[in-house]
């Protein structure tokens, strides 16, 4: 049964309007509307969550496909999903959940999400498909039931959060994998309707307290330009040139339906990355073009070889390179 719920992080207006304050759109919202994301409503001058409990999908896949390449590599973990984005994104992937929020759904509690993870042998619950943090209270009460039940909880974001509920959610996070989409404040704005600011802040924030991989769609005519894919690279490198970086390749979709981004102009990134980040990953494209293994810094042995979403350990122990003895920056569970 759908059950809403009062939202956290907002303010009262004097006029009946809502301030929400969840992520830096800071949405004034009248009486019966609802904010940018589609899914935290004013109902009778309260900021009210509509889409608690309401999941979209609800499916175990490869750690890799969200894509977390040094997280508990090979196993497989729930992923839910729910419906409305607080970005809108005109090459959105999941633009038929993300973007319409009449999307079916099924409600489902907390504990009956704790309990098929369980059930399932899943490492823990990934929050993901659309943006899990409008699903902020839910995704919250999940996090808590999973870290009672030794479970790993794992967002895969837009990053667009305020430093508050972000430090909040952190208490319960095990990994992110965040979006960054682009590198340029005007291109966030125009494209996305976010900004590049409070994503880096996220990103600088999340990285120093949990897991955090962050993945770039190099989308054609947005920005599939080497000067900004460099700008990027030297952000993660300022920050850790261990985050691994997943670049990924656009194809048509939603609203945009420029051609596919050049294979090509991928492999060039990944060569350029690799001058200073040490994990850097091709998706969506063939194992065969290569960016897919993970290599040792140091010695350049391959310690995971990767085929799609399997994966076999090849000179990997515990968190070492079997080669040379180097700390890898991954969490094997071993």
């Amino acid at each position: 049964m759908k059950q809403n719920k009062e939202a956290q992080y907002y303010n009262r207006k004097p006029d009946g309007k809502v301030e929400c304050l969840l992520c830096p759109h800071n949405c004034v919202i009248q009486k019966d509307q609802s904010g940018i994301c589609g899914a935290r409503a004013n109902i009778d001058g309260k900021l009210i969550s509509m889409i608690y409990g309401e999941v979209t999908a609800v499916s175990m896949d490869p750690i890799e496909k969200k894509p977390l390449y040094h997280f508990y590599p090979g196993t497989d973990i729930l992923s839910i999903g729910t419906k409305g984005c607080n970005f809108k994104c005109l090459f959105c992937q999941n633009w038929n959940i993300s973007q319409d929020m009449n999307a079916r759904s099924e409600y489902y509690k907390p504990e009956e999400i704790i309990k098929i993870a369980l059930a399932r042998k899943s490492i823990g619950v990934a929050y993901t498909y659309s943006e899990p943090f409008i699903w902020y209270e839910y995704i919250i009460d999940c996090s808590k039931l999973a870290r009672e039940n030794n479970l790993k909880n794992v967002f895969v974001t837009n990053g667009f959060i305020n430093p508050e509920p972000l430090n909040d959610i952190l208490k319960y996070a095990d990994a992110m994998n965040i979006d960054l989409k682009t590198f340029r404040e005007e291109t966030y704005r125009k494209v996305s309707r976010g900004n590049l600011s409070s994503v880096l802040a996220t990103i600088k924030t999340a990285s120093k307290k949990c897991h955090v991989e962050l993945t770039t769609l190099i989308v054609t005519g947005i920005n599939d330009d080497i000067k900004e894919m460099s700008d990027i690279i030297d952000f993660i490198y300022s920050v850790d040139p261990d985050i691994p970086w997943h670049i990924s390749r656009y194809h048509p979709s939603y609203k945009y339906t420029a051609p596919a981004t050049d294979i090509d102009f991928i492999l060039r990134v990944y060569e350029e990355a690799r001058k200073k980040l040490n994990y850097v990953y091709c998706g969506n494209i063939a194992s065969s073009y290569g960016g897919s293994d993970t290599i040792c810094p140091d010695c350049k042995t391959a310690l995971i070889s990767r085929s799609g979403y399997n994966i076999r350990l090849k000179s990997l122990e515990n968190d070492k390179c079997g080669k040379c003895g180097k700390s890898i920056k991954i969490i094997t569970g071993s």
